[in-house]
């Protein structure tokens, strides 16, 4: 019997597989880095109340202490209906419902800056009632926008 060498040759080394165990292995991310993130109209929403408050509390020394919060819907409904705002100056809070602001005011034009000039309105209008004041009385030059 004669002593025969093999070679390894690429046939007889295993492949690379191009699926997984449960064939699911070439997946990519969802978002990728190029993508820019997720952007939400809660993070929107949340912003707007954000920037208006701090131009508020920059103004007035009264709302300097104040907490502006931000919630989904109020617990009940009042004489009105639904309300926006709820402002509570015994406890030094002023809560903003998302919902009713966004869904139940009406817009003449639907774009981004209708909907921050909105939010912020509303904002405007729940120090005012806070303070006990005119909403114009607390930055008259932030309402004008064109």
């Amino acid at each position: 019997m004669a002593w025969r060498r093999t070679r390894i040759s690429e046939r007889t080394q295993p492949r690379a597989s191009r699926h997984g165990r449960h064939g699911r292995e070439g997946r990519s991310p969802v978002v990728r880095p190029p993508l820019p993130p997720l952007d939400t109209r809660v993070d929107r929403f949340d912003l707007s109340v954000g920037t208006a408050a701090e131009f508020l509390r920059s103004a007035w020394p009264e709302l300097r202490d104040v907490r502006f919060e931000v919630a989904d819907m109020p617990a009940g409904t009042d004489d009105d209906g639904i309300p926006r705002w709820t402002a509570l100056p015994d406890a030094g809070r002023i809560i903003l419902y998302r919902l009713p602001i966004e869904r139940l005011s009406h817009l003449h034009r639907d774009d981004e800056l209708h909907r921050r000039m909105l939010v912020e309105g509303a904002v405007f209008r729940a120090a005012a009632e806070y303070l006990d004041r005119d909403p114009w009385d607390l930055g008259p030059e932030r309402f004008r926008y064109f």
